[in-house]
This record gives C-alpha cells, sequence and structure tokens, in this order.
C-alpha cells in the first residue's frame, strides 16, 4: 500500500465531517508523523490534524489518550463562555467507534483533532510581544489545569524532567559507546560533566508538584492570525506531572536563542535577555496566582537547568545512535547538543541579570 493509500484508509476511520479529499505531511516535530487531512463537507472543505503516535516513545497508548481526553474536556470547561472559546483549545475527533484512536492491523495507532482555523504557528519568536503571549499562554494553561481533578495524570514519559536520570543515562551510554562516537564528543562531554551540580538544582528543591505541558516551544502555541493574540496551546503528548519552572525554563531555551537548534556556527548562538523578560512577564502574569515563593525564586536557574537538560538528551541519543530524535543529516544530534550547551554558556556569562529580573518581576 503506498502513503498515500495508507493515509486514506486510517482517515477514513475517523469521524470527519466530508469526505477525505486530499493529506499532507505537516509540521516540524521531532517525535510525531502528522498529517493535514482536508475533507469537502457540503462544498465547504473541513481540515484535520492526523498524527501516528510514537509508540517507541509513549508505550501506553490508553494511557496517553486518557491523559489529553482529561486534559483538553477541562481546558474547555474552563474557557466555555468565553470569547474564542472553540479556538482555545484542542478537540479530539474520535473514529467511528467512537474510539480516542485508531489501530492498524499491525499495531499503529493514530489519533486526530479539529484544526484550529485562523491561526498560526511560528518556530522562532519573532518580537518580545510574541514571547510574551506565548508565554502568557503556557502559564494560562498551567493555572486552568491546577484544579483539575483526580485521579492524577499519568506520566506519559517516566522522569521526564529527572535531570540526574538523564545524567546518569549519558553517563552510561558513554561507557557503553555502543556505537563508536565518543572520541567524536569528547569536548561536549567534558563540558556535561563539569555542570554535574546544575542536574540537582530543580529536582532537589522541594517544589510542588503540578500538571505542566513539559514541551514549551514557541510552535506549540498557536497565534491568532488577526490580532496576534496567543489563543491555544498544543501538542500535548507530554502534558503530566511535574514542576512549574520546568515549563519556563524550557521556554526560556527555545525562545531566547537566537540560531536555529542544530545551528553549527555557535558563535550565532546567544541568549536575548530582552525575550527572558517579555517570557517572565508574560508567564508570571498568568501563573502568579498559583506559583509559590519556591517555585518563582528559581525561574532564572530553570532556564539553565532545562537547556543542560537537553543538551545531555541530545548528546545522549547521538551517542547511542540516533535512536529517539528523528535527524536528517549525520551528526545533527551532536550539533543539537552543541548548540544548548553554547546556549547555557550565554545564560551562565547573564546569570546576574536574569536573577535581577526575576527579582524585580516575581514580587
Amino acid at each position: 500500500m503506498t502513503e498515500a493509500a495508507r493515509i486514506r484508509s486510517v482517515a477514513n476511520q475517523f469521524a470527519f465531517a466530508g469526505e477525505f479529499a486530499r493529506a499532507e505531511r505537516w509540521g516540524s516535530g521531532h517525535i510525531q508523523e502528522s498529517y493535514c487531512v482536508e475533507c469537502n463537507a457540503d462544498g465547504a472543505p473541513r481540515r484535520y490534524l492526523l498524527q501516528r503516535i510514537n509508540q517507541a516513545v509513549f508505550h501506553d497508548v490508553p494511557a496517553l489518550m486518557e491523559n489529553i481526553r482529561r486534559v483538553t474536556e477541562h481546558v474547555a470547561e474552563h474557557v466555555k463562555g468565553q470569547p474564542d472559546a472553540e479556538r482555545r483549545v484542542l478537540r479530539l475527533v474520535a473514529t467511528h467507534d467512537r474510539r480516542l484512536w485508531h489501530e492498524e492491523p499491525g499495531g499503529a495507532c493514530w489519533r486526530a483533532y479539529q484544526m484550529i482555523q485562523g491561526t498560526w504557528s511560528f518556530e522562532a519568536v519573532e518580537s518580545p510581544e510574541q514571547a510574551f503571549e506565548a508565554a502568557r499562554a503556557f502559564g494560562e494553561f498551567q493555572a486552568m489545569l491546577a484544579d483539575l481533578p483526580p485521579p492524577r495524570l499519568a506520566e506519559t514519559i517516566p522522569d521526564f524532567h529527572n535531570t540526574p536520570k538523564r545524567l546518569a543515562a549519558l553517563e552510561q551510554t558513554v561507557a557503553q559507546d555502543a556505537v563508536g562516537r565518543v572520541a567524536s564528543a569528547q569536548v561536549e562531554i567534558e563540558f556535561a560533566l563539569a555542570r554535574r551540580e546544575l542536574a540537582a538544582v530543580l529536582v532537589q528543591g522541594g517544589l510542588p508538584e503540578r500538571i505542566v505541558h513539559n514541551d514549551t516551544k514557541l510552535s506549540n502555541v498557536l497565534f491568532d492570525e488577526a490580532s496576534g493574540r496567543a489563543l491555544c496551546v498544543i501538542d500535548l503528548d507530554t502534558v503530566m506531572p511535574g514542576m512549574a519552572p520546568c515549563d519556563f525554563g524550557d521556554m526560556a531555551r527555545t525562545a531566547t536563542c537566537s540560531a536555529a537548534e542544530d545551528e553549527r556556527d555557535l558563535t550565532k548562538v546567544a541568549m536575548q535577555l530582552p525575550l527572558f523578560e517579555a517570557l517572565l512577564r508574560g508567564y508570571v502574569s498568568a501563573a502568579s496566582g498559583f506559583l509559590t515563593h519556591g517555585e518563582t525564586a528559581v525561574l532564572g536557574a530553570a532556564g539553565k537547568v532545562i537547556t543542560y537538560e537537553q543538551g545531555i538528551r541530545f548528546l545522549t541519543d547521538y551517542l547511542a545512535g540516533d535512536r529517539y530524535y528523528r535527524v536528517h543529516r549525520e551528526g545533527q544530534n551532536l550539533d543539537r547538543c552543541r548548540t544548548q550547551f553554547a546556549l547555557l554558556a550565554s545564560m551562565e556569562h547573564q546569570e546576574a541579570a536574569m536573577e535581577r529580573l526575576v527579582r524585580a518581576i516575581c514580587v
């Protein structure tokens, strides 16, 4: 079966409005395989996001999809009756037999969402105002989930932001050197091991457990095309229990960097302080109602910790043979690691300024 025929067959399992017309690959994520499906309904096109769930990463599909169902339904209740309520939350599309996902005979699992019309997403921050909006959206998302009733959400990736375990995994991978790449990454390995104290900053800080997004890059926020206001947080696979500052740290990691994630010219890599300030102001404007003093106190450090952790993850995957993150060229994960470590070095250089902003804004 061709790819086109397969996508059409899978799409036809879902209760889309109208008949299947076409599909095209969608997005730039590292993990999931996504398609934009267009259907014709009474002469008007309707668009849906069809995704193959990466079961090498997400082993428990029922738990994953139950998390997403609970989260989207809860957020929908929070925004009900507010302006643009229909566009402020992802909405799952069930299969014809009312399941949240479709499983092919070979075991591959697929899910579908309604496309949110009249929105844009961005790969890189274009202005402090945009950074503020994205951070406000993620802070609001955390705030809306603060009163999600029990039971506890499943951990779709256990120990996702357990930085000490990420460091231990790196050390084990270095010791094994299964694909013979350790010699080509000695500088990066030494950089990581020299900063091992960073690994414990958040996990040993006694921070309360929250429901967090865990992948707060700019492309996971949809912006209204007309107003530029952030509307909806997307990519909910890693929404699960965690620490609120980790989400802010990942924003600082992804939104303040002046270069692409796999930039080879490291002289282009720097943390942009005005964007950090905009993120901090946006996030606190929405999340201050539930954050503790202990959580706000580590927001500056969180950027360093999560940047360090992500660099370790890219390095570990490179040394293990590129088994987790999709790569499009040889050495791409090592380039991604180098970019993270260059960004971390820039954050270290500006640490005093970052902490002054935290003290001034988080009062």
